[in-house]
């Protein structure tokens, strides 16, 4: 048998051994956040590298003459005549007398390419607005090709052969002649805010799938935090517990778990081939966007009305409310911050997603922007797939600029819904 002191020895060793291994455990937690933030911030940093520059847009100074004799006007042109300008010769002929050597028929139909086929609307409003214009020669800065974009943000390597990149070494002479006098310079891309999806890259923006996003997100919370409320109220306040609610409750849970896809197959054979309704719009994609959202918005619901204390309900009963009055008047209103919290936090799972909307056609290539709920459109996570998919290099800094602008959106409906918690939650 061992002595007092062998005994308070051994356990003090236990306690070591105990008190170690507790340290480690610590330790482990710790290094797992770290690697976790070192991972999503190695993250952010490549997304942000390479889609930083998608808000810079390479422009080149020109002198464009906008004298009636070159637009083809007459001499005393009025506002109605400016429509009928032929712009494309006068960017011809201010090309042209940029580059004055360059005479050759193949090498002037290379050399119109310096510039985005979007100038000549640029000209067109420039003019419109301008109309005093007329008969004098203004510089100006147009929107360059994707090909001089990705050379002045340095994305081409020159020093290869030049049968290993798109631009021919003439072409690359040109850029630095204009690098050289000071005629190329970043600017901000207005494109890019401004605009609809594009086969050209300086002329893609994401204000289609953005208005396309936004209508789709608001037929989905008109459609799931109603319902969503309701059918929880129903379940954790009216409904008798037996049976066919245990059913209901196992299936609900089970319907959170289930992939996305699912719920755009049930999109495409309900309410497109079943009902009829149009392909690739924001009602169909929010209707399918709802469904998929309400096992999500029912379970914070019901947990954020399990979290009202019991006396809550007693106090309102005893000084003789209803059993309706008590959930409308008192319950309701102090699980209102967690249903919110949970249905922003479900609706920005729904702008993330982009299989079920893939099912339904909202994956076509849109140029215009949507007007009604009805119109065909795309939304941010399906034209970042599009861009994504595209040969063209100048899509990469697309892609990453957009998902840029998509972490944007969702970090800030995360945060508003953390705030509106910590706003609105009451302590008991």
């Amino acid at each position: 048998m061992n002595s007092p002191s062998e005994n308070a020895a051994l356990v003090n060793a236990g306690l070591q051994r105990r008190y170690r291994a507790e340290a480690r455990f610590k330790w482990y937690g710790r290094l797992a956040i770290v690697f976790g933030l070192l991972v999503l911030a190695l993250l952010f940093v490549d997304i942000f590298r390479k889609g930083h520059l998608a808000f810079f847009q390479t422009q080149v100074q020109m002198e464009v003459e906008f004298s009636t004799d070159r637009l083809g006007l007459p001499n005393t042109a009025t506002q109605a005549d400016l429509e009928e300008a032929d712009l494309n010769r006068a960017l011809r002929e201010a090309l042209f007398e940029r580059f004055p050597a360059v005479t050759g028929r193949s090498e002037r139909r290379d050399l119109l390419g310096i510039v985005s086929q979007s100038v000549v609307y640029e000209l067109e409003d420039s003019l419109a607005e301008n109309p005093d214009w007329l008969g004098t020669t203004q510089t100006l800065w147009l929107t360059a090709d994707d090909e001089v974009d990705m050379y002045h943000k340095g994305n081409v390597d020159t020093e290869v052969d030049e049968s290993l990149r798109r631009q021919s070494d003439q072409e690359i002479g040109w850029f630095r002649q204009l690098e050289s006098a000071g005629a190329m310079r970043l600017g901000f891309n207005a494109y890019f805010f401004t605009s609809g999806d594009s086969r050209e890259p300086e002329q893609a923006g994401i204000l289609g799938a953005a208005v396309g996003s936004l209508l789709t997100l608001v037929v989905t919370l008109l459609l799931s935090f109603p319902i969503g409320v309701a059918a929880a109220l129903y379940l954790e306040e009216f409904a008798p517990r037996n049976r066919l609610t245990q059913v209901i409750e196992v299936n609900i849970n089970n319907l959170a778990a289930v992939p996305s896809i699912i719920f755009g197959l049930l999109g495409l054979a309900i309410f497109i081939n079943f009902f009829g309704m149009p392909r690739s719009a924001p009602l169909v994609g929010g209707l399918v966007l709802a469904v998929m959202t309400l096992p999500t918005i029912i379970i914070s619901s019901r947990s954020s009305i399990k979290a009202v204390p019991p006396s809550i309900r007693e106090a309102a009963l005893g000084v003789g409310a209803s059993h309706t009055q008590t959930v409308l008047h008192h319950v309701l209103p102090l699980a209102m911050p967690g249903m919110l919290t949970g249905s922003i936090i479900g609706m920005a799972r729904a702008l993330g997603e982009t299989a079920p909307l893939l099912m339904i056609g909202m994956v076509a290539f849109i140029v215009d922007v949507p007007q009604t709920l009805t119109d065909s459109s795309t939304v941010l996570p399906v034209q970042i797939y599009l861009w994504a998919d595209s040969p063209e290099r100048a899509f990469v800094e697309k892609t990453s600029g957009a998902i840029l602008v998509l972490l944007a959106f969702l970090i800030s409906m995360n945060s508003a819904a953390v705030i509106l918690r910590k706003k609105l939650e009451r302590r008991w």
